[in-house]
């Protein structure tokens, strides 16, 4: 019987979309890891196709059940018409749903993605501020030296808050939908400690070597004028020797 062979097929259809609905849309999952979630992308992507898939399954049905009616009897159309009309609903919701679903894990992987690179950005910036702690650590040389010391110091700590702002928002982003929330509270931690570590090592260190630029600036300014009282007290006994004056002619400081 026609009519029978049509119920099989769209019952069997409805049955895998049933069980598409159960697999993909109705379980609850859970992201606690980057890989648990790069596979539930996989897998809702591989759902979506499949769906796609069945297309072809559905029209043929369709075109079966429109051409069984268009030369059965009336009392048959009704039921199989609206058994038709719930199945193409029903198919179309399963597509919209998946594609739906797929989209925004993709935007939530993107979005992680996005973290990991602005977060490596910032641990290269710390990187490069823990070497430079390291080098301005014991500066040697004059107040010129240590003042170029300070500059470079200075100007590496000139670095923008964007990436930062950044990392807050897209952490806020994913752990307000529960995903990855322990990983990423635990990546969150780590990173903010050594940010405030390095920063306040850093306000130390330029503290640190303001100070120095000042003793090195004063000690300058000691050895110049030991310089020039040399110069002039070397000037008068050149003036002193050049007349032959005996020692014991001068004044006590010239001796």
């Amino acid at each position: 019987d026609k009519t029978v062979s049509l119920r099989k097929d769209l019952s069997e259809m409805h049955e895998w979309i049933t069980q598409a609905e159960e697999e993909y849309l109705e379980r609850d999952f859970e992201y606690k890891t980057p890989d648990e979630l790069q596979k539930a992308v996989e897998e809702l992507k591989r759902a979506k196709e499949e769906a796609l898939q069945k297309e072809v399954k559905v029209k043929l049905i369709t075109d079966s059940v429109n051409n069984f009616i268009a030369k059965a009897p009336p009392a048959a159309h009704e039921a199989l018409k609206k058994e038709l009309d719930v199945l193409i609903t029903s198919y179309q919701q399963l597509c919209s749903r998946l594609n739906g679903k797929w989209k925004t894990l993709e935007e939530v992987w993107a979005c992680w993605r996005e973290l990991l690179s602005y977060l490596d950005a910032e641990n290269k910036w710390l990187n490069e501020i823990e070497l430079k702690l390291k080098a301005t650590e014991n500066v040697q040389g004059g107040a010129e030296e240590i003042s170029e010391s300070l500059d470079s110091l200075e100007h590496l700590m000139r670095h923008p808050e964007d990436n930062r702002n950044q990392i807050r928002e897209l952490a806020q982003t994913l752990t307000d939908g529960g995903i990855l929330d322990e990983l990423i509270n635990e990546k969150l931690e780590k990173f903010n400690t050594r940010w405030e570590e390095l920063q306040q090592e850093a306000v130390r260190r330029q503290k640190s070597l303001e100070q120095s630029i000042q003793s090195a600036q004063e000690t300058d300014k000691t050895l110049r004028l030991i310089q020039e009282s040399l110069a002039a007290i070397d000037k008068q006994l050149t003036a002193y020797a050049a007349d032959r004056v005996d020692a014991a002619q001068v004044p006590q400081e010239a001796q």
